[in-house]
């Protein structure tokens, strides 16, 4: 009992400074954003704001026009959600369900994509979308996202489909069901943990994505949130208490979606662990 009691313990230290040092970063951040820009250099980790400069919130509003970049984000983040899980659904069916020439050749070509850094196709797809006429648009920002992001989402689908048992679409098929019948009456619903997963996953990565929203985009109205960190730089100051603020309101509808799909997340990501 001793031991039991020792091990239960330690164990429960060691998660709770796991949790501290996950937690850190995002305390360290809304701190420094409540600092006046003076306050910043020193030694100290962390400053206790005297008094909290809550103006720096109404200067990233002000200056940095955050109500329109954030519309911006949500639209270009929500339509490539939209078509990665689309995609990542329809794909995943064909290649766990359908038996065709070829499939695995396409499915190891898909899962290569998770091997290619975003930042590498950079250049390549600014001479392609110039070309295209697509440069300046929300949809040159869209495709490379939804590229990027189908190789690991349909990963996750296609290993959610393996723990479905294929007697449910038999049952489905002998009823008259057919297959865009039964992918929105049968599959769809039990796909819920896997789809948030992937949802929340895309979210993440559309929403905080900054190095193709600033090469690809050159128009004001059509820019993203985490532009929005630029105009309070300067060339030979900045202020860094607005910028802190904008990192702030940037990483806050991040931690509210995580934390309210942090179950399907996990069931998601676990569910392709074990076949069956």
């Amino acid at each position: 009992m001793k031991i039991r009691g020792i091990s239960g313990l330690l164990f429960a230290v060691c998660m709770t400074v796991l949790v501290l040092i996950e937690l850190f970063p995002l305390v360290w951040l809304f701190d420094f954003s409540l600092l006046k820009s003076g306050d910043f250099f020193g030694s100290s980790i962390l400053k206790w704001p005297n008094p909290p400069m809550w103006k720096n919130y109404a200067d990233a509003f002000k200056g940095a026009h955050i109500t329109m970049l954030f519309f911006n984000s949500l639209l270009v983040s929500f339509l490539s959600i939209v078509i990665i899980v689309a995609l990542s659904i329809t794909m995943g069916y064909a290649f766990t369900r359908m038996r065709w020439k070829l499939r695995n050749t396409f499915f190891a070509l898909i899962m290569v994509g998770m091997i290619i850094p975003i930042y590498a196709t950079l250049l390549p797809n600014f001479i392609l979308f110039k070309q295209a006429g697509i440069l300046n648009s929300y949809l040159s920002l869209i495709l490379p996202y939804a590229a990027f992001a189908i190789p690991v989402s349909m990963f996750i689908i296609t290993g959610f489909l393996e723990t479905i048992p294929k007697a449910l679409e038999e049952a489905a098929i002998m009823d008259g069901l057919g297959v865009p019948g039964m992918i929105y009456r049968i599959i769809l619903p039990l796909l819920k943990p896997a789809i948030a997963t992937v949802a929340v996953l895309a979210f993440l990565s559309c929403w905080n994505e900054f190095i193709m929203a600033v090469t690809y985009i050159d128009k004001d109205s059509l820019r993203t949130l985490p532009f929005a960190i630029v105009y309070f730089m300067g060339q030979y100051s900045s202020n860094y208490g607005a910028q802190f603020a904008v990192l702030a309101i940037i990483a806050i509808p991040s931690i509210v979606i995580y934390l309210i799909f942090t179950d399907q997340i996990t069931r998601g990501i676990t569910a392709g662990a074990v076949k069956g």
